[in-house]
């Protein structure tokens, strides 16, 4: 929270009392009471589909093997809901469009069973349930939502409003949520300068701007430590903003918004790109354990020991970590204190010089991705005192520690190695707000082309 910031009256504090209590702190702890909803809908789609189409007497196996089976495919079913973010915990105002995201995570779903199929040789369902369970599955998935909005909004009331914004935009604005259930307007204000003050007085639980331009008096500051409060941040987007390509813009009473948050990937985004690093590592083991083996004796014969160079730098939320390196410089390369590196760096010793142009000194970190400390794809890691004189220089520097740092990066396929810190930034943010499964992948293979070309 920022130094002097007010805290919520007093009055406004609830006790954690009875089922409301319970509620809140499992809530508190990552449980979503739609995991309950979504394992009996999905589970009770499944049987009602084979009432439908058999009636009570089910064909071929016993009943116990059908609700077996049922229950691995709910369990799927759950397990990708997961992973694509439909359990992520929403603002209390804007309307998402959950039917697209729904049938997404119920087409993949349907296609790891057949896959399940195939490697288990056991049938979840029968076949030609599937296409129906792809339909009705995908409505039970959003109207669980609709239904545990509609529930979390008559349990803790509308959202309360502050709009800010010169004073048409303001009147347009409150035109469009008269008689709007899910909000109220508590305050309004024409610029943010005692936003915060108005928002902990007034009660508030959600803001919205009604100007582009006041985004930039409200980031980094009052936004995360009112954001730390539960407070939501909610930016209009108008003609030229669309120009951007914003994808996931959020209706409020007609009006298009988009979410402001001071963390861009959401918790499950963390979780997955987690589980690809580990995957891919495995599927890499049996080539980088062998390269490595090989590695090891050539730099021992070229450079003596130690073969490694540990090097203190900053990694994820600013936790500094030990970087691992294989050592292509002379000993006590550093003795006079930190000097970044250049491409005819005199330091380092004959022989080795490939290693460097090729990024083959960095290989290690493979074992920094294996301990957490890294991953394959991310923006480089820095060193602790360079970061800071950088975040000082180079505005929204300091988002970068939200991924932990990579091997590789959107900045070194697309960059070059005297790439200016700015604009390396750009491709880091960049990366930042486009993640995806797919994307790493992508930044994996032109990594290889360029190491094999030599582009740096």
């Amino acid at each position: 929270m920022a130094v002097g910031l007010p805290t919520r009256p007093q009055g406004e504090v609830r006790p954690h009392h009875g089922i409301h209590g319970i509620a809140d702190r499992l809530w508190a702890r990552g449980f979503r009471f739609l995991f309950v909803l979504d394992a009996v809908g999905l589970f009770a789609t499944m049987v009602l589909i084979n009432l439908v189409r058999f009636g009570v007497s089910w064909p071929t196996y016993p009943l116990t093997h059908y609700m077996i089976g049922f229950s691995i495919a709910t369990a799927i079913h759950l397990a990708i809901c997961y992973l694509a973010g439909m359990y992520e915990r929403e603002p209390r105002i804007g309307h998402r469009a959950w039917l697209p995201q729904a049938m997404f995570a119920m087409a993949i779903g349907v296609a790891v069973e057949g896959v399940a199929v195939v490697l288990l040789d056991r049938y979840l369902m029968p076949r030609l349930n599937l296409l129906a369970l792809f339909v009705v599955g995908s409505l039970v998935l959003t109207g669980n939502r609709r239904w545990s909005r509609r529930l979390a909004i008559a349990r803790q009331g509308p959202s309360r409003v502050v709009l800010v914004g010169a004073a048409d935009a303001v009147a347009m604005a409150q035109q469009h949520l008269v008689g709007d259930q899910d909000s109220i307007v508590v305050c309004t204000a024409d610029n943010t300068a005692n936003l915060a003050q108005l928002v902990l007085e007034s009660g508030a639980t959600d803001v919205l701007l009604l100007d582009v331009q006041a985004f930039g008096t409200v980031f980094p500051e009052p936004l995360t430590a009112l954001e730390a409060l539960g407070v939501g941040f909610h930016q209009r987007v108008g003609a030229h903003e669309t120009l951007l390509g914003l994808q996931s813009v959020r209706e409020v009473a007609g009006m298009p918004f988009v979410r402001l948050r001071t963390h861009t990937m959401s918790s499950h985004k963390h979780r997955l790109k987690r589980g690809l690093d580990l995957v891919l590592l495995a599927l890499g083991a049996p080539i980088a354990i062998p390269l490595l083996l090989v590695l090891i004796v050539y730099v021992r014969l070229r450079a003596g020991s130690p073969v490694f160079y540990r090097q203190v730098r900053r990694g994820r939320d600013g936790v500094p970590f030990n970087l691992l390196k294989f050592r292509t410089m002379v000993n006590d390369a550093e003795q006079a204190g930190p000097v970044l590196s250049s491409a005819d760096d005199p330091r380092v010793i004959p022989g080795l010089r490939w290693m460097r142009s090729t990024r083959f000194d960095e290989l290690p970190q493979l074992w920094n991705v294996l301990r957490g400390e890294m991953s394959l794809v991310g923006p480089r890691p820095e060193r602790p005192e360079f970061a800071d004189d950088l975040a000082a220089m180079v505005p929204g520097y300091g988002r970068r520690d939200e991924l932990r740092p990579g091997l590789t990066g959107l900045a070194q396929v697309e960059g070059r190695y005297d790439t200016d810190p700015v604009y390396k930034v750009g491709y880091d943010l960049q990366y930042l707000v486009n993640w995806s499964p797919v994307l790493d992948l992508q930044i994996l293979f032109r990594t290889i082309w360029v190491v094999v070309t030599r582009r740096v």
